[in-house]
């Protein structure tokens, strides 16, 4: 099969011939349609993850079809079209996995980071790492669902909001343009935040009922003007950004934080303590989430804005995603 390696800390990607493995005895064996390109694929190009071998192959938004399963897998099917996200597996043993918070695995494995993932034709994920893919759903739309999909959805239905709080997204990018979309079909008083008007006519295409830009008004101000934010969902990896949107939450409100940057963030005791705010962060999910998230999806019609490639151009595919350049996902299609 061909694939796009990492073969070394910092190295390009490699197109390669290898074999196509075999699934283990817990282990499902996928034919990749689609695989979207995240910022976290990073990791793996640069060498920032603890504990990567090389050579790898990145890659944890994967769609695809069930080649051959291994001899202990009955729930998947030979055929069955299935993805794979972020979370790639548990150990069953550690306690988080006793109480069943398996995002939180002492030994979690990571789909492209821990084994090689989908940037190529085929790849083997543990079974409890499989999620099903609605019919609904192109593979080339619900790969990116399986990252930046689940990591948004997970954050705003675990985050107490109800229909008719006032919720705020801050940054309209790669998962800002979903956040906006899942928080109006969850019932949302909707605010997208940006930093020019550029995206100020794409918010309301995704429903926003009001656009703050804070090139021109302060954005604490702002939500304040609205009544104060319930919720404040930080998509934006910038510091500066986050920290200037803590004023505008209202009484008993929340700053949530999806966007994976090591900016600090300021926020002071007294900011917190006379309306009950607090600032929290939120990380992706299960297999379940993940299909928790797509059935959302097919059923209120969310689909990311995609650019698609063929493997052959994953170098030029990883720099429009990387460099901000993509509207605002990257799917390979091998």
């Amino acid at each position: 099969m061909k694939a796009a390696q990492i073969q070394e800390k910092g190295g390009d990607f490699i197109l390669v011939d290898i074999d196509k493995p075999t699934p283990q005895e817990n282990e499902v064996l996928i034919k990749v349609e689609a695989c979207g390109i995240c910022h976290s694929d990073a990791f793996v190009k640069d060498g920032t993850f603890p504990g990567i071998e090389y050579p790898r192959v990145p890659g944890h938004e994967v769609v695809g079809t069930v080649e051959k399963v291994g001899n202990n897998v009955s729930l998947w099917k030979e055929g069955q079209r299935v993805g794979v996200g972020w979370h790639g597996g548990h150990c069953f043993i550690c306690e988080p996995c006793r109480r069943g918070i398996f995002i939180n695995c002492e030994n979690a494995k990571v789909s492209g980071i821990s084994y090689d993932g989908g940037y190529a034709e085929y790849m083997c994920a543990p079974q409890e790492a499989i999620a099903a893919i609605p019919e609904e759903l192109s593979s080339a739309e619900a790969a990116p669902l399986l990252c930046a999909g689940i990591t948004v959805y997970n954050a705003l239905r675990n985050s107490g909001i109800r229909p008719g709080d006032l919720v705020a997204v801050q940054g309209i990018g790669g998962l800002g343009h979903l956040a906006v979309q899942y928080a109006v079909k969850m019932g949302m008083r909707t605010v997208a935040i940006s930093t020019s008007d550029s995206k100020k006519d794409l918010a309301r295409e995704l429903g926003a009922q009001h656009f703050i830009n804070t090139g021109n008004e302060d954005p604490s101000e702002a939500l304040q003007k609205l009544g104060g934010a319930k919720l404040i969902l930080t998509t934006a990896p910038n510091g500066d950004a986050i920290t200037s949107v803590v004023n505008g939450l209202g009484l008993d409100g929340k700053l949530l934080m999806v966007a994976a940057t090591m900016d600090p963030v300021e926020v002071s005791p007294m900011q917190l303590l006379m309306g009950r705010k607090s600032v929290s962060g939120w990380p992706s999910g299960t297999a379940k989430d993940s299909e928790d998230t797509l059935q959302f999806s097919a059923l209120t019609g969310t689909a990311p804005m995609i650019e698609e490639y063929p493997l052959e151009e994953v170098e030029k595919a990883y720099e429009r995603m990387i460099n901000n350049k993509a509207r605002f996902r990257v799917v390979l299609k091998p």
